[in-house]
């Protein structure tokens, strides 16, 4: 055993003072009294005049040395220093992401890991007889924060620490870890001590970098259930009514019954029994009449350790009409797909762009390539800006189709197998856009946003291909529909994930409130001030590290958007043995107990009740 503050032993000349006061003898007080009676006795007692006594063995005085002696020892911290850390530097990441909120720690992994991190602080070798060292403490929640710059100083460690608080955001251990790396890059003795459960955590990139990493695991128990996708549509079947589509995860293995409830601004719509397969994610579809605008919630009642996943929310507003232009020579099957698109679709057809203001949302040219190029979102077919593509266009003959992106919203449920194309146009694409459908030579259609216009483009003309005659065709150009749609747009935007910016464009000056202010009430119904500039043409909010409705109020508008978590790897909240640094190394959870660890809190809490020892003591004594 060592000591911090060996000096402290310099209140140990305290102990004998404590036996002088049992050597020395009473003073007595001079009392006249009416009788001789008692004069003998006192006679007895004042024949020895001097100052000290025989010391006794008494109760009290071995309590009082001890108290004393436990009370020394407590000043002089003492410490065992068989395994302390000798970096110069340890930098402490605290994952504070939504599964550290799960109940299995103290009474959360949050208060589990702060609680390791703090004694990781009170271990930290400072003061005489010990290496010095520093540490730096970062919260890897919605955003990675440094909480406390490099220091030795443990008062402001711990000060850091209890600061923090856990997000309903995803992880962002990359993001905290690049930061680290940076930090330390210049100390070849440097730690990093990362206290995580591990869950959704990719350090991929890591692979190849020295780093010392420390992975101090925190959980127990994985059994947890979560909402991880929800999305509202118009029911095809019945323009009046919406369909709400979501879908709940298990990622145990173990079945498990749960009820997933669907409200209308906060009032119960309709309840529904699901059964969550094993190891599964579960598709469940609600039907909803809506009469305004509002927000469809769902919830899961299920008793699980993260409460974050339970409940999602969506905007939902009333569907407006989709005003469609369709520039074509004459194509009955793009035509007719159109019109199918939806029950709001308002299909007109002309021969050309008109010159007037586009009164339209949506714009299709089909192998005609206008006098005047539309502003409104935009769907071509065989036809293409020479502003869109670098490198010039060409021509492509039979191009075969080898690959297509079935994870995009264009082309969901789309197949493109035995769809045969005979000529189209070679480009490269684009840095605004994403390839969507690839020949070997190049992309046969490509979607992504130029500026504020959104565009689908397509290499080939549907009547010089045998695309028309499969199922997939009108499924495509639905969907091309429904990611044009400006309202479609506007309602994406009004969804955001835990911790993303939610960003809002501003008409011009009109938007921007006289005081230059914006409000913003958060979901527990705190409020904050968000200063605007005159010209400020988008507004941007980055604090939604909290999951709920948030409202934006701009003069006498009001904008409302959701924030949720909705991640299946969140949602997963078994902790993990190993974080997987590529294919190239793992890191395992350590199982080490950090040394330098003080005991001075113990030897006060002795002295505490040795001193409550002596005085009951004394009390039962003089009783």
């Amino acid at each position: 055993m060592s000591f911090l503050a060996p000096l402290a032993f310099l209140f140990a000349l305290s102990l004998p003072v404590v036996v002088t006061f049992y050597l020395l003898k009473r003073k007595r007080v001079v009392r006249l009294v009416p009788s001789t009676l008692l004069w003998q006795r006192f006679l007895a007692e004042t024949q020895a005049s001097a100052p000290f006594q025989r010391l006794r063995n008494h109760w009290l005085l071995w309590l009082q040395l001890l108290f004393l002696a436990l009370i020394v020892l407590a000043l002089a911290r003492p410490y065992f220093a068989g395994r302390a850390s000798e970096a110069s530097l340890q930098v402490v990441i605290l994952d504070a992401s939504a599964s550290m909120q799960s109940q299995d720690g103290s009474p959360t992994r949050f208060d589990a890991a702060r609680s390791e991190a703090l004694a990781l602080v009170n271990a930290l070798p400072t003061g005489f007889g010990a290496r010095s060292g520093q540490m730096l403490i970062m919260v890897a929640g919605a955003n990675a924060e440094v909480k406390q710059s490099a220091t030795s100083e443990k008062a402001a460690l711990r000060r850091a620490l209890e600061s923090a608080r856990p997000s309903d955001s995803p992880t962002r251990l990359a993001e905290a870890l690049r930061v680290a790396t940076t930090l330390t890059r210049d100390k070849p003795d440097a730690e990093i001590h990362l206290f995580s459960d591990g869950a959704g955590v990719d350090l991929s990139e890591f692979e190849n970098k020295d780093m010392r990493l420390v992975f101090h695991r925190i959980g127990s128990r994985s059994n947890n259930l979560g909402v991880v996708t929800l999305d509202v549509k118009a029911n095809p079947e019945n323009p009046a009514q919406r369909a709400i589509f979501a879908s709940v995860v298990n990622p145990t293995l173990t079945p498990v019954d749960a009820t997933l409830e669907l409200r209308f601004n906060d009032q119960l719509i309709e309840s529904k029994p699901v059964r969550l397969p094993a190891t599964n994610t579960t598709p469940v579809v609600f039907l909803a009449s809506q009469e305004k605008d509002g927000v469809f919630s769902v919830r899961l009642n299920h008793e699980d350790l993260l409460a974050a996943d339970n409940e999602a929310r969506v905007i939902s507003r009333l569907p407006l009409p989709v005003r469609i232009l369709l520039v074509s020579r004459g194509n009955r099957f793009l035509e007719k797909a159109l019109a199918a698109a939806g029950p709001q679709v308002e299909l007109t057809l002309a021969p050309d762009v008109p010159d007037t203001a586009d009164p339209f949302d949506i714009v299709v040219l089909d192998d005609v390539a206008p006098a005047r190029w539309p502003t409104a979102n935009l769907l071509a077919f065989h036809v293409a800006n020479t502003n869109w593509f670098p490198g010039g266009i060409g021509t492509l003959e039979a191009p075969p189709i080898v690959d297509w992106r079935n994870t995009h919203p264009v082309l969901r449920f789309v197949s493109l197998d035995n769809v045969a194309v005979a000529e189209g146009l070679a480009v490269r694409t684009p840095n605004w856009a994403v390839p969507l459908v690839e020949s070997p030579e190049a992309p046969l259609v490509v979607a992504g946003e130029l500026g504020r216009q959104r565009i689908v483009w397509v290499a080939f003309d549907p009547l010089q291909s045998t695309w028309p005659l499969r199922i997939g065709f009108p499924i495509f150009v639905a969907n091309a529909v429904d990611w044009l749609n400006p309202a479609t747009v506007a309602a994406a935007q009004l969804s955001v994930r835990s911790g993303e910016a939610f960003r809002m464009s501003l008409a011009g000056d009109d938007s921007v409130p006289t005081n230059g202010l914006a409000r913003l009430v958060l979901p527990g119904g705190a409020e904050q001030s968000l200063p605007l500039d005159t010209g400020a043409r988008e507004l941007v909010v980055g604090d939604t590290g909290r999951q709920g409705v948030y409202r934006v109020q701009l003069g006498t508008n009001e904008v409302v958007f959701a924030v949720n978590l909705l991640d299946a790897f969140e949602s997963n909240v078994t902790p993990r043995e190993q974080i997987s640094l590529g294919r190239r190394g793992e890191v395992s959870a350590t199982t080490l107990k950090r040394a330098n660890l003080e005991y001075w809190r113990w030897f006060a809490l002795a002295a505490l009740a040795v001193m409550m020892g002596e005085w009951w003591w004394f009390h039962r004594r003089t009783a």
